[in-house]
């Protein structure tokens, strides 16, 4: 199973040039079967992630553009009278699809953010008081500008807490840049990725059986026992208005199992839980306003709580 799951992230990879560690991050949240929110400045190759990995796995893949003027049934579908046959019929919206980009989800109002909330957390979506189940597996990749705020509608913590990881992309390394500009730009009229390199390695099948893998995985009592006493800290935490929920501690422990499958391994050790407990609670938490002004991070905030929790000892 791990040699599955790194067939995948060096296939993907051929067209994802460098950010390795958003490349794993997202493999924890599919192997996971949960969700990210995507959090960088434009033009990172966020839309490119998802196309790639749709690709390497042979899955459908919709990309949705949030607007302020995005109605909820534009995502999720609506029903339409068809007078030949003097019946509704329902007209599934793009939501119905195996990987999901919404892209800049922060600049839809909170009505149309919701839209996502059922398909998110039930795995499936109600329209006109039916529900139809979404085609498994299904996962959510939202992505958001974090330095433009004008006209925009922060997620409120509800929404934030469905999403497994929130994965923050930098800019990348310059040798990495390189080779994509050189990618891009040699015999080619657009800016356009060659995506006929990325091989299908996998089917639908086949990754729902690598989500029951890593649900197996092994969890020891101790490592359980870290993994939610890292959570726990966060309600108490000096400079955190408010911590992680019960769902930020399963986060921990479902993201920790997806992390050590990559790594090899049937068990989960403290250092799975401890890599991957930036990401599962970094938009759990709400600093408080002093640490705003002092212009401290969550990151921050979560690495002094690391290195206070006791991680067990073999």
């Amino acid at each position: 199973m791990a040699e599955r799951a790194n067939t995948i992230r060096e296939q993907v990879a051929k067209a994802f040039i460098g950010q390795d560690d958003v490349l794993d991050l997202v493999m924890v949240a599919l192997l996971a079967g949960g969700h990210v929110l995507l959090e960088g400045v434009p033009g990172l190759g966020k839309t490119l992630l998802v196309r790639a990995l749709s690709q390497a796995l042979g899955c459908s893949h919709a990309r949705v553009q949030f607007t302020p003027d995005l109605m909820p049934s534009d995502i999720s579908g609506h029903a339409v009278f068809d007078p030949k046959l003097e019946r509704f019929e329902v007209r599934k919206g793009p939501v119905f699809t195996n990987l999901l980009l919404a892209d800049e989800i922060n600049r839809a109002p909170a009505k149309t953010q919701s839209a996502l909330l059922e398909a998110m957390q039930e795995q499936q979506v109600t329209i006109e008081g039916h529900s139809f189940p979404l085609p498994p597996p299904f996962m959510c990749l939202a992505t958001q500008n974090p330095l433009e705020l004008e006209g925009t509608y922060p997620l409120p913590e509800a929404q934030l807490d469905r999403f497994l990881l929130k994965v923050l992309i930098g800019y990348p390394k310059l040798e990495d840049e390189k080779r994509m500009v050189a990618a891009v730009s040699d015999g080619k009229m657009a800016a356009e990725f060659d995506l006929s390199q990325i091989a299908q390695v996998l089917h639908d099948d086949d990754v729902l059986a690598l989500q029951q893998a890593t649900a197996t995985v092994r969890v020891d009592a101790a490592v359980l026992d870290y993994a939610v006493r890292i959570a726990a800290a966060t309600r108490n935490w000096p400079g955190i208005a408010l911590g992680a929920g019960p769902r930020g501690s399963i986060a921990l422990v479902r993201a920790a199992r997806a992390q050590a499958l990559l790594n090899g391994r049937d068990f989960v050790t403290p250092d799975d839980v401890r890599t991957i407990a930036k990401p599962a609670l970094r938009h759990r938490i709400a600093l408080a306003p002093e640490l705003h002004i002092e212009g401290q991070s969550a990151d921050a905030v979560l690495h002094a709580l690391l290195a206070k929790v006791d991680a067990p000892r073999q």
